[in-house]
């Protein structure tokens, strides 16, 4: 790879962290299909899990004081039942269908009744959130705005969100990368160089963030992080749909 190529990864990899430990989403997407474009895809996928948990490690560490850890152990046990229950029945759906339920899942709960809401410190929800976004992660890489949208629900302010949602995403990807034994055997194949700048770039990102997120308020951060469910929500839809009438 040249210079300038892990330069342009670089930056990219500062601004997905950046909006990422803004508002504790998006960045995660944008930046595997970045990735994506540019290296093969083992290379791709076990540079994405590296960013992501250094990015989510960072970010959990850098809001400590304010992790719910009585959701993360809730969340926590619902996705292990879910990567137990995977690890028996291997069953896999077509990625069309994965791809619309993912973006369905956001607008379905904006239409349940306020007594079935999400509520991240609820322990039975946390627990069946954490099974449905443990499984949307192994069949399709993400947890996408189901993570997002159960975290907005409840009481919490923007602090405990992004803390808690962070520690959930190390959990999750740790799973992943758990679960894909075989994809963790081509990690030799990923220029150490490149790794090493994908860490620092996520702590850049993620601590540059940290100022502005302060600056903001809690009304102000769930009005933007409700469009950016939406805006990705949609683009799944889109996705998964045009992939059923045009198969890859």
């Amino acid at each position: 790879m040249t210079p300038l190529m892990m330069l342009f990864l670089g930056l990219v990899m500062v601004a997905t962290a950046f909006l990422s430990g803004l508002f504790g989403m998006a960045g995660g997407m944008v930046l595997i299909g970045v990735l994506l474009a540019f290296l093969p895809v083992p290379t791709a996928m076990v540079l994405h899990a590296v960013t992501q948990m250094a990015s989510n490690g960072w970010r959990a560490w850098l809001w400590r004081r304010h992790v719910r850890w009585r959701s993360v152990a809730a969340y926590a046990g619902g996705a292990l039942l879910a990567l137990v229950a995977w690890s028996i029945w291997s069953y896999v759906p077509s990625k069309p269908v994965a791809f619309i339920f993912l973006g369905l899942t956001p607008f379905l709960l904006r239409l349940a009744p306020a007594s079935l809401a999400p509520d991240p410190e609820s322990a039975v929800q946390g627990v069946g959130y954490g099974a449905a976004c443990m499984t949307l992660m192994l069949l399709t890489g993400v947890s996408g705005p189901l993570l997002d949208s159960f975290f907005l629900g409840g009481r919490l302010d923007r602090r405990q969100i992004v803390a808690t949602k962070a520690t959930c995403q190390i959990l999750g990807h740790g799973m992943k990368l758990a679960y894909f034994g075989g994809m963790i055997a081509d990690a030799g194949q990923l220029d150490p160089k490149l790794a090493v700048m994908a860490i620092l770039a996520s702590m850049l990102g993620t601590t540059l963030a940290r100022r502005f997120l302060e600056a903001m308020t809690d009304t102000q951060y769930r009005r933007w992080a409700g469009h950016i469910i939406t805006v990705i929500a949609g683009y799944f839809l889109i996705q998964g749909s045009w992939l059923l009438v045009v198969p890859a």
